[in-house]
């Protein structure tokens, strides 16, 4: 079966609000299409779920709305880039915080425990590997094992 039709049957792609191969090609004129991250941002409310806009050599690129605190978790095998599109994320470690504004990022090495933290909403980009776990090895109610596409 073809990669792509199947990605759309399981609920991705064009029922997902994903026009024809946005996000992983070509658009109707044989060019790679132009995405509005502002426009993706506005068809989801909902926080901690991220939402998967494009993808590039095996990487999933996600926008996220966050707010409050997320779970301590560590993804063994994956790096994870966290870029601040609006608001300020506090990015916790262990071992200390980084904080984030609009337009500044950070990349979380894999097995380093990290806990996003937002006290006003924050719109991310978020850049991992395909199938990469929100939770990483944390599991819980706010773990997302097949995000969805917008």
């Amino acid at each position: 079966m073809n990669p792509e039709k199947e990605g759309r049957e399981k609920g991705r792609g064009k029922e997902a609000g994903e026009g024809e191969g946005e996000g992983r090609g070509r658009n109707e004129s044989g060019l790679p299409p132009r995405i509005s991250l502002e426009e993706k941002l506005s068809l989801f409310e909902d926080l901690w779920a991220p939402r998967i806009v494009a993808e590039c050599n095996g990487q999933h690129i996600k926008l996220a709305k966050i707010r409050g605190e997320f779970v301590w978790h560590s993804h063994a095998e994956e790096d994870e880039l966290f870029l601040v599109l609006k608001g300020r994320l506090r990015m916790e470690f262990r071992d200390g915080v980084v904080e984030l504004g609009p337009g500044e990022m950070c990349v979380v090495p894999r097995g380093m425990e990290h806990r996003p933290v937002a006290e006003e909403e924050v719109h991310l980009c978020l850049i991992e590997p395909a199938g990469t776990v929100n939770t990483g090895d944390a599991g819980g109610p706010l773990t997302l094992e097949d995000p969805s596409w917008v």
